[in-house]
């Protein structure tokens, strides 16, 4: 079960840069930029500090991106955000962990 929500978080961020970039970049699989943030974006999760009981990253009290792929994850997360409705399953346990964590 612990694994599982490290697991579902990559799987989250996964599916935000795959909607990115093929609506910014126009690409059914992902661009070299966005397949970097990706493997980088699963790094940092499995990685996190807090293990299963990370919180959201907008309200992480340790930010562990580098400042250039912070701001490249920002712009996923407020591009994507809004089309996750696509993927209600996703939206609903990211929606929990917020409130949660």
């Amino acid at each position: 079960m612990k694994e599982n929500k490290l697991i579902a978080d990559v799987s989250t961020v996964t599916t935000m840069i795959k909607i990115y970039c093929k609506g910014n970049h126009g690409r059914e699989e992902l661009c070299v930029e966005c397949l970097e943030l990706a493997q980088y974006a699963e790094k940092r999760v499995k990685n996190c500090k807090f293990g299963h009981k990370k919180p959201v990253c907008a309200k992480c009290t340790v930010h562990c991106y580098k400042p250039e792929m912070r701001e490249k994850i920002i712009q996923v997360m407020r591009y994507s955000g809004p089309k996750m409705i696509k993927h209600p399953v996703m939206l609903l346990r990211h929606v929990k962990d917020k409130l949660i964590y």
